[in-house]
């Protein structure tokens, strides 16, 4: 399947790649695997999704910054890559998500991201390991941070 085919039937279309927000690479490569850093919820480096999941954001609203972590990762793999089919699979997620006390729900907000890797490259090359982490703040309030692994 060839994933910019599939993006545009889903109507996708990839962001700008994000600014770098300190001292690192966006991308590094080692052997086969290419480690993306972090990615949150922005566009040009703004963040659109702030706020504590189960308190300022739903469930639905965080699933929707999850999705967009993982179209900023999928812009800096073009980017780096100069072709998405490259991509052979989704080794693991490692996502933090901005909860309010008391909410347990980060496996579901980041089911959204998840499930957009499975919508584009499909089950076998989309769906890796995960961890769905809840934790007190992100960088500048952004609701959804994701890391990913990648094999080329």
């Amino acid at each position: 399947m060839d994933v910019y085919a599939r993006l545009e039937e889903l109507k996708i279309k990839l962001p700008e790649p994000p600014p770098r927000g300190g001292i690192y690479k966006p991308v590094t490569r080692c052997g086969n695997m290419l480690y993306v850093s972090g990615q949150g919820p922005t566009e040009k480096g703004v963040p659109l999704v702030s706020g504590k999941l189960g308190a300022e954001r739903t469930i639905e609203e965080g699933q929707h910054a999850a999705r967009l972590c993982v179209l900023n990762a999928l812009s800096l793999l073009h980017q780096y890559l100069g072709d998405l089919n490259k991509i052979k699979s989704t080794v693991k997620l490692l996502a933090f998500v901005a909860s309010a006390p008391g909410f347990n729900k980060q496996p579901l907000v980041i089911n959204g991201g998840s499930q957009l890797l499975v919508d584009i490259f499909g089950e076998d090359r989309g769906m890796g390991a995960r961890s769905a982490i809840g934790t007190n703040e992100l960088p500048n309030d952004i609701s959804v941070e994701i890391e990913f692994i990648f094999e080329i």
